[in-house]
């Protein structure tokens, strides 16, 4: 499988300056490969291939006026930026068709030089290398400085520089990671050691045997700091330098915040997976929660960036992950007996049965994600659907049961891009 590798690096002011370029010079392809393809899309013109948008917006653009300092930087980083907006296209066509997993696509939008997050990507036509000194030598920027915390287990087929909105850069490489399986855990019974999962606000988690992990709530613990330094960008005026440090100096502060929860999360993740042979969590809502009053600690918590963490190490390592469907009654349901209690709202922390047993919730909730884990993977089916909820209903055409659309022309109109049918009128 694929994974990231992100290290700091430090380029120097002159390499700083070829970056610069070569983010403005990438955003510059992405835009106008958009905008030809918006332009002919108003006018009625057959759709541009990929080839003839890297013809038209680089090719032949390096040789006008107008667009002749393309040539300053390297021909894969445009290359790459053509194939990210013919990307972005894809996904969105393929989402208006239905055959994209995930939320509904909107078109792509154009790139701005304010966007706070800058990239460029190298892939091994770039020639990029590490040297023998650690460093990190990138066509027409030269060797940059990298701040390793870890060697790399294989060789990178790319690498993306990237500026973020506090100013500062990055290398992340994409590495083939070979699957290997950790060492056999098991309890005193012998058995493999499991664990479920229920995540929580006061407590971010409850694992098997009622231990609890306290919610570290880095945003709320900011919270002070985050609105000093949001006041202070707030009295600066606009387009002036003082207001450009008071940015960097807010974003500065958010991106401590982020980091913070992320090494958390690692942490956390790493440690169960080292510890437990089948790990269990509950499919939350994390969308439909954020839209409510607990928005704010429910981004603090960060959920889904946890479970996408301890999902990937699960399937790296050979741990056995699954997924609970969101409507599982665990909260509600007695460990017990089996019982079903009535609504429950969540400041009910503790609840007695009527077989009288006494629980605690969150305890009682990571026995109930645990039992029905185990029924889930004895019963060797798919636990949810990849996108949760209900699977979204096979139109007649890709059943078979219809025949498919006729060809251009002789439906009386005319097929755009989209795939959507337009009358002749």
């Amino acid at each position: 499988m694929q994974l990231r590798y992100s290290f700091r690096i430090d380029p120097t002011p002159g390499q700083r300056i070829e970056l610069a370029r070569a983010f403005g010079c990438a955003r510059v392809v992405f835009n106008d490969a958009i905008a030809r393809r918006n332009h002919a899309h108003q006018q009625g013109l057959p759709f541009l291939t990929d080839t003839e948008l890297s013809r038209l917006v680089i090719t032949q653009a390096k040789q006008t006026p107008q667009r002749s300092w393309l040539g300053k930087v390297s021909a894969v980083v445009l290359q790459q930026a053509l194939a990210d907006a013919c990307a972005a296209f894809r996904n969105f066509f393929a989402s208006r068709a239905g055959t994209r997993k995930g939320p509904m696509l909107g078109p792509p939008r154009f790139r701005s030089r304010k966007d706070n997050r800058q990239a460029i990507r190298f892939t091994r036509n770039a020639r990029f290398a590490i040297t023998a000194a650690g460093r990190l030598r990138l066509p027409k920027i030269g060797d940059v400085v990298v701040r390793w915390s870890r060697t790399l287990p294989s060789e990178p087929s790319s690498v993306t520089v990237v500026k973020d909105a506090a100013g500062r850069y990055f290398a992340s490489f994409v590495i083939e990671a070979a699957e290997t399986s950790l060492p056999q855990t098991e309890t005193e019974t012998g058995t493999g050691a499991e664990t479920g999962i229920d995540l929580g606000l006061t407590h971010f988690a409850v694992l098997s045997g009622g231990r609890k992990i306290d919610s570290p709530r880095f945003l709320r613990r900011a919270e002070k700091k985050l609105k000093r330094a949001q006041k202070a960008l707030s009295r600066k005026e606009k387009g002036s330098k003082n207001r450009a440090k008071a940015r960097t100096k807010l974003a500065r502060r958010h991106v401590k915040v982020a980091d913070a929860r992320r090494e958390f999360h690692h942490q956390l993740s790493t440690k169960l997976i080292r510890e437990n042979q089948a790990i269990y969590v509950e499919d939350l809502a994390v969308k439909g929660l954020a839209r409510t009053q607990l928005a704010k600690s429910v981004h603090d918590a960060g959920w889904a960036s946890f479970i996408g963490m301890v999902e990937y190490k699960a399937k790296l390592y050979g741990r056995t992950f699954v997924k609970i469907g969101r409507f599982f009654p665990s909260s509600r349901l007695c460990s017990a007996c089996g019982a079903l209690a009535g609504q429950m709202p969540l400041a009910v922390r503790r609840w007695t049965c009527p077989c009288g047993v006494t629980h605690d919730r969150d305890v009682n909730a990571e026995i109930n994600i645990r039992a029905e884990g185990r029924r889930i993977v004895a019963a060797g089916r798919k636990p949810v659907p990849e996108m949760g909820g209900k699977r979204r209903r096979k139109t007649p055409a890709e059943t078979g049961k219809t025949p498919p659309p006729a060809p251009r022309g002789e439906r009386g109109g005319t097929v755009d891009e989209t795939g959507s049918h337009r009358s002749a009128a």
